[in-house]
């Protein structure tokens, strides 16, 4: 299987665990497994699963600066958009299984909830950049106020983590942990550190091309000296 076919098995196949979560509620819902309050549930876990995978939709940048991954940028879409589909399922379940679709409810908790604001807002800044993912619109808008576009992004993921963290009130460890994660993500951003991931990646790769090369040259060592591996470059032993 070649590179091309690779990458094209791996998307489906994370196309297919992004369906997962969806298709475990709708089985939950036909069996009767969603608990005491059904609505919650499904509240919860569509707005857990929105803030997942936008944080891994976030992930991506960083990995790809720290690994030469490039093929890596051809899944952001799609998982951000699957953030997008999960968000509209947790909006939708609010507005209409909690709130009967009562505009005026629904405009008193935003301004009134602190937390449920957060999460408006996120949605709010969303919609415009699931709305603008296609190519056509990067071509009309230009990819310089495409990108500009969507670093709205960066504020939505922290409207939600805000969302998530300000809504539980008592065991906090699970927000807070999705909280440090994006932390972590938008630092990563900053290009200093940016430049360190990139200059480690390419010190990493300079130091496994040499290796290969010094191990073609001496095939064998004498006196029992160890032989430098190519791997040994990720796990920081060098000769």
């Amino acid at each position: 299987m070649n590179r091309e076919k690779r990458i094209a098995a791996f998307k489906v196949c994370l196309f297919a665990a992004a369906l997962v979560p969806i298709t475990a509620l709708v089985v939950a819902g036909f069996t009767g497994r969603l608990g005491a309050n059904p609505v919650e549930n499904i509240t919860h876990t569509t707005g857990e699963w929105t803030l997942r995978l936008l944080l891994v939709t976030l992930a991506i940048t960083p990995l790809r600066h720290l690994t030469g991954w490039m093929w890596l940028t051809r899944m952001r879409r799609m998982l951000g958009l699957f953030a997008f589909f999960y968000l509209m399922l947790h909006f939708a379940t609010y507005a209409v299984l909690d709130a009967s679709l009562d505009l005026a409810y629904v405009v008193e908790d935003v301004a009134d909830r602190l937390y449920i604001t957060a999460g408006f807002a996120a949605f709010v800044m969303l919609v415009p950049l699931a709305a603008t993912s296609t190519n056509a619109m990067v071509r009309r808008l230009g990819p310089l106020r495409w990108r500009r576009l969507h670093r709205l992004v960066y504020a939505a993921a922290i409207c939600g983590a805000l969302h998530f963290l300000w809504l539980v009130k008592a065991d906090l460890r699970e927000p807070l942990i999705y909280t440090g994660i994006l932390a972590v993500l938008l630092a990563a951003r900053f290009p200093v550190i940016a430049r360190r991931l990139r200059i480690r990646r390419a010190t990493a790769s300079v130091g496994a091309t040499g290796g290969e090369i010094r191990e073609r040259k001496n095939p064998g060592r004498s006196g029992g000296e160890r032989t430098w591996r190519p791997r040994d470059a990720a796990s920081g032993v060098s000769n």
